[in-house]
């Protein structure tokens, strides 16, 4: 952890840093517009991109703050700031293919700006809105900033790696390994608190919703090891016989599983092998009893949706919460039998800060919890129109509570990672006045955003 924050430190001081040996270099071609490629190598070492001749447009400590920002949050999101004079041909997705690193890209060219986003991060709806939104905005700091402060909330995955690598030294002389010395000693410690303020507080967030999760986990796990002792089975007993015993096995070995994996959770998205296991345990105990009565074996189906307690469900049935959609649920014999009696389900509620709630309006956590029982497929449908299945539904959920929830996870590369350039071109065309311009002179009308959306 340690030698990490180090490196962020050092990252987050890479612009006055380059500034600093700039100047001791004497580096060449300092006002001329920088290739592309110059442009994506260095976003792939920092999330901010300030061309030398756009600093009229961003200052060197503007720039820096914007990426002390971006990175203390942990999002793929990438922003350059480049000259009214910049070629715009295809300029977002050659600098996508360039880059390399699936995320969502903003552009500041002069005085206008745009920004487009693989479709796994954000939704082309989503990046539309987030452009629409800082139109209005003054000057490039402020909607920069408002762009980037919208884009946290809002965007999926994480940041990528590159980043957390730094640059090199090579070439630069030691009065200039001096100089960057003293930059380093001088807002090392500030660099070092921001980002140790930010993952503290990360971690500290994702800690008080593991502890509200292992509530109702743990009584998850109590309520499956009751069934286990009230269970009147002896693999000795004289009807037993080999499949039983294994069924028997299988499910202790799901509790004891279960409550191994808990003891080691250490974030939301660890409690989802809980649940599983528990699931698993379930369904090992049915077939038991059905081998014990002599009834044909169960299917394997998912579990009562109104409770996973209740053990795996015998049918689907059409329910439809208050102020809800209908939709087709899992259900017990028992809750199947009150709903065609009209009443009301026995639904598991959990401890909220307003009450006791259902546990699908309980909070983003319980995902892991509901997608452990019920796999990634049937969530969707299940979840629609929840406050679970709307938390689950935006693109940043799978960042803080995992993914690979069916319709809910982003397909293909998630943010942050490295895919080259197998990306969708259409993520990233458009919005350049018939692909020769940036706005079409002085805007973003004529359909010049939605052409690729």
């Amino acid at each position: 952890m340690k030698g990490t924050l180090v490196r962020d430190v050092v990252r987050l001081l890479i612009v006055p840093v380059a500034a600093v040996l700039a100047v001791l270099v004497g580096a060449p071609g300092a006002h001329a517009a920088t290739d592309l490629s110059k442009v994506a190598e260095s976003l792939r070492e920092g999330p901010v991109y300030v061309d030398p001749a756009a600093t009229g447009i961003l200052s060197d400590s503007d720039a820096r703050a914007l990426a002390d920002k971006i990175e203390a949050a942990g999002k793929p999101v990438f922003v350059a700031v480049l000259p009214a004079g910049y070629p715009t041909q295809n300029l977002f997705e050659n600098l996508r293919t360039q880059t390399g690193i699936t995320g969502l890209y903003g552009i500041r060219l002069g005085d206008r700006f745009d920004a487009r986003a693989d479709s796994g991060v954000m939704s082309r709806q989503g990046v539309t809105n987030l452009v629409t939104a800082v139109q209005g905005a003054g000057d490039a700091k402020a909607q920069l900033n408002d762009f980037v402060d919208d884009a946290l909330r809002n965007v999926g995955g994480t940041a990528p790696s590159s980043w957390s690598q730094g640059g090199g030294a090579d070439g630069v002389s030691a009065t200039g390994l001096i100089a960057l010395g003293g930059v380093l000693a001088a807002g090392g410690v500030t660099a070092y608190a921001l980002v140790r303020r930010n993952r503290t507080r990360h971690e500290q967030e994702q800690r008080a919703a593991l502890e509200k999760l292992a509530v109702v986990v743990d009584e998850d796990i109590t309520a499956f090891g009751e069934e286990l002792d009230r269970l009147d089975f002896h693999p000795a007993e004289p009807r037993a016989d080999d499949a039983m015993r294994a069924d028997y096995e299988r499910a202790l070995d799901a509790y004891e599983q279960a409550k191994s994996l808990m003891s080691a959770a250490t974030r939301p998205e660890d409690v989802r092998g809980v649940t599983q296991a528990l699931e698993d345990g379930r369904f090992s105990l049915a077939l038991l009893a059905a081998r014990r009565e002599g009834t044909p074996l169960p299917e394997r189906r998912p579990p009562c949706f109104f409770d996973p307690r209740h053990g795996p469900s015998v049918a689907d049935v059409t329910w439809t919460p208050p102020g809800g959609a209908t939709r087709e649920v899992p259900v017990c014999a028992a809750d199947r039998t009150r709903l065609e009696d009209g009443e009301p389900p026995s639904i598991r509620e959990v401890e909220t800060a307003g009450g006791r709630r259902p546990y699908w309006d309980a909070g983003p956590a319980y995902g892991p919890w509901a997608g452990g029982y019920f796999g990634g497929g049937l969530l969707p449908g299940l979840l629609l129109g929840t406050l679970l299945g709307s938390a689950m539904a935006t693109p940043s959920y799978a960042a803080d509570y995992g993914s690979g929830y069916g319709d809910f996870g982003a397909a293909g590369h998630q943010g942050g990672e490295v895919s080259g350039a197998d990306f969708d071109p259409g993520d990233f065309d458009g919005g350049f006045g018939g692909g020769d311009d940036f706005g079409g002179g002085g805007g973003f009308g004529g359909g010049d955003f939605g052409g690729g959306f």
